[in-house]
């Protein structure tokens, strides 16, 4: 075991020896070689160097610097192989082989370039060996080139930072952490970075943690209120702050925030505040103005109101952290005019406050009340009084107002409800009823009086109840199930029981009797309001045509006795052994009709009649009005249900003008030109002289139209006779021509229009449009 250690040794020693042996033949200095440590050895193989049976490379762990310039290029080591060989040739492969790395025939390695080892690091390479007739040696060898770092870069903050800390904070409160970044290698010194801050007045406060970059409150002192934010400078510098390193800066600023740490003051001494008396409860009087540097949401004051009127007055928060002054209780100007009370504030704070010796904590409040002309008071919320029904009553209750200022004005009471069957009193107040009141239509009468003062009109209302209470005014009303008798029912069986009932609220002990003697059956009171009717005397049968009844006289016992007399109806009935009846013979019984029952119905009648009477009068208007339009007729009605124009004389089936003949022969068509019942306005127009036309007769249509154009004229009733439904046209062939006045102009009317030229120049062109001339007029026949 010795042995083998001795071995390793000496193996170990003579690997320390080549290594320098290495290093003199690369180029580079021997201490250079002794600090970087032992030479690194690349192998094919792994087997350890004291075993190895087979050939392989030997060279030195490679080394450039960046940023080393390379006008032209210099060697960074040698490839060696234990392989021995006259004459040898070497080749690289792999990253920058043959372009930044070359090798020469002796093995000897070149850099061509300047490199950085921020870009690439390492670069990986592989060797190969050949002899003189290009035969390989050695296989492939891979080994590595290191870029050494230098610090060739700047430390850079990639942001801007800011900080807060709350005021008064203790010492060591860290307030934000900063980071800096340095592209250099971070295992050397050049990538390892140092924190500082700039001596300045802000950075008295702050420090900052060298190797984290950590800020951190240095005083427990901090005032928003003196000063609400600072501004420090970092530094961070690479080369473990050494002097010869790079160096960045930032600006870090640092916000102080607020917390309750002053007490809130009074801004005076003394507040003067006047309200009316009439001021509403629950709403602000004024404001008690406040005092404190703190933020809004940081201050929290807390009143207090001493000595007294804590029940007539409150204090409340505004929004800006004020006291609102508020009223709690009604004032009255003529009880208590002024107020004086003292008002304290103050605040529930961590630590001693700032301003504690200087705030203003109390404050005296001085209320002055307004005297106002103020509506009448009543002397309760709410008035219950009691009315007995039936009855006028004139002294029900008083209902009473005052006028609560010092004028003492008068009153005027009234009801403002409608219809309202209780009335009051203007002056004194005084209720009594306007008519008998009925506990079972309406138990309760509610309504609103208002007091009104004079002259003011000032008013105020209160609600009033009236309770009507009940007399004895219903008489009993019988209930009773349906009642039947068997044919087979002896003397003394009960066929029914008789029950009453009663409007009035009181309690009732009825009584039940026979109004008339009965000779079938008779009534057994037991004197707690029920009655049995029993037989009396048989026999029964259906074959009887007589109906069985009684006549219940019921008492209601109250003061004074109401008495009713019902007649009660007993069916007749064929009964089996258990009395289940199996056939009867109905009963008639009597059944009233209510008063207010007789009257809807005699009111719907009455509707009825009404509706039916309007319905004949309107037909008969309407059959009038169509007799009346029969009688009217003219001639030229019958020609508006034609809508197309006639073929003339040679069309024979179109139209029949025998019709227009027969009526120009009798004149059973036409009316008298002298007759004008009614005359028109045309009619009363100014027109030209004209000769007295022929009588109309076979052939002369032309006359026969004129005359009718002239009763149109003058008839209030008829329809023109130019309208747009008549066709009068009877054909181009036809010996009379156009029937219509459609196409007639001015000249062709016997109407004189002249006078319109003296109505002014805006009824010129309807006078030029219907001027007529007189002789033309027939010439157009």
């Amino acid at each position: 075991m010795m042995a083998w250690l001795q071995l390793r040794t000496m193996g170990l020693v003579a690997m320390m020896a080549l290594s320098v042996s290495l290093a003199e033949d690369s180029g580079l200095p021997v201490v250079e070689a002794e600090q970087r440590g032992p030479v690194e050895i690349v192998k094919k193989e792994s087997h350890p160097v004291l075993f190895r049976q087979k050939r392989e490379w030997i060279w030195n762990s490679l080394y450039v610097i960046e940023e080393q310039p390379a006008s032209r290029a210099y060697k960074i080591g040698q490839l060696r192989s234990s392989q021995r060989a006259e004459v040898k040739k070497f080749k690289i492969e792999g990253e920058g082989a043959n372009t930044i790395f070359t090798v020469d025939h002796k093995g000897d390695l070149f850099v061509t370039t300047t490199l950085d080892r921020e870009k690439k690091n390492a670069y990986h390479l592989t060797a190969r060996m050949y002899d003189g007739n290009n035969k390989l040696i050695e296989d492939s060898g891979d080994f590595v080139v290191q870029v050494t770092d230098i610090n060739d870069n700047t430390p850079v903050f990639p942001r801007t930072y800011n900080g807060s800390i709350m005021e008064r904070s203790t010492i060591g409160t860290k307030v934000v952490e900063v980071r800096a970044t340095d592209a250099d290698d971070p295992t050397t010194a050049n990538g390892e970075l140092r924190y500082s801050l700039a001596q300045d007045v802000d950075s008295l406060s702050f420090e900052i943690d060298s190797i984290t970059g950590v800020i951190s409150c240095k005083t427990n002192t901090l005032d928003r209120e003196t000063k609400s934010q600072y501004v420090v400078v970092v530094k961070a510098q690479d080369m473990r702050g050494m002097a010869t390193g790079s160096t960045a800066t930032t600006s870090v600023t640092i916000t102080i925030t607020d917390t309750n740490d002053n007490i809130a003051s009074f801004t005076r001494k003394t507040y003067e505040l006047h309200v009316p008396e009439d001021h509403k409860l629950n709403e602000k009087i004024g404001t008690l103005e406040l005092e404190d540097r703190d933020q809004i949401q940081n201050k929290e004051p807390i009143f207090k109101i001493l000595n007294g009127n804590i029940n007539v007055f409150n204090i409340e928060l505004s929004p800006n952290k004020d006291g609102n002054l508020m009223l709690k209780q009604a004032l009255d100007y003529e009880t208590t005019n002024s107020y004086t009370f003292t008002v304290q504030v103050k605040e529930n704070l961590p630590f001693t406050a700032d301003n504690e010796k200087t705030a203003l904590t109390t404050a005296e409040v001085n209320i002055k009340v307004l005297d106002v002309d103020e509506a009448p008071v009543f002397s309760q919320p709410i008035y219950t009084f009691n009315a007995t029904e039936e009855r006028i009553v004139s002294n029900i209750g008083k209902v009473i107002a005052r006028d609560p200022d010092r004028a003492s004005k008068s009153i005027r009471y009234s009801i403002l409800d409608k219809d309202c069957p209780i009335g009051i009193n203007p002056l004194t107040g005084q209720l009594f009823t306007l008519r008998m009141l009925d506990r079972e239509l309406e138990a309760t009468h509610m309504f609103q009086v208002k007091a009104q003062e004079e002259p003011s009109g000032l008013e105020s209302f209160v609600k009033v109840n009236i309770i009507v209470q009940d007399i004895n005014d219903n008489k009993p009303e019988l209930t009773v199930d349906e009642i039947f008798v068997c044919e087979n029912d002896l003397t003394n069986t009960v066929i029914g029981t008789l029950r009453a009932t009663d409007k009035d609220d009181q309690p009732a002990s009825f009584s039940f009797s026979l109004a008339s003697e009965s000779s079938n059956f008779s009534i057994k009171d037991y004197g707690n309001s029920t009655a049995d009717i029993m037989v009396k005397q048989g026999p029964f049968s259906l074959d009887d045509p007589k109906d069985y009844s009684m006549d219940v006289r019921i008492s209601d016992g109250g003061r004074p006795i109401q008495t009713s007399i019902t007649k009660l109806a007993i069916k007749s009935c064929r009964c089996d052994a258990r009395r289940i009846p199996t056939q009867c013979k109905a009963g008639a019984r009597r059944m009233g009709v209510s008063v207010h029952a007789l009257i809807a119905i005699l009111l719907c009648i009455l509707t009825i009649l009404v509706i039916v009477i309007l319905f004949v009068m309107r037909k008969r208007y309407q059959k009038d009005s169509l007799a009346s339009m029969k009688n009217s007729g003219e001639i030229h009605e019958q020609l508006v249900t034609y809508d197309e124009e006639g073929g003339g004389e040679m069309d024979t089936n179109g139209y029949d003008v025998s019709i227009l003949t027969s009526a120009c022969h009798d004149g059973s068509l036409l009316r008298h030109p002298d007759h004008h019942p009614h005359p028109s306005l045309y009619a009363m127009v100014q027109k030209p002289p004209h000769h007295a036309q022929p009588t109309a007769c076979k052939g002369d249509m032309a006359v026969m139209i004129e005359v009718k154009k002239d009763e149109a004229d003058h008839d209030r009733d008829g329809f023109p006779y130019d309208t747009l439904h008549i066709y009068g046209y009877e054909g181009p062939e036809s010996l009379a021509g156009s029937l219509s006045s459609l196409q007639s102009s001015s000249t062709g009317s016997n109407l004189d229009y002249d006078f319109l030229n003296d109505w002014g120049p805006r009824f010129r062109t309807l006078a030029e449009l219907y001027g007529v001339d007189a002789p033309d007029y027939y010439h157009q026949y």
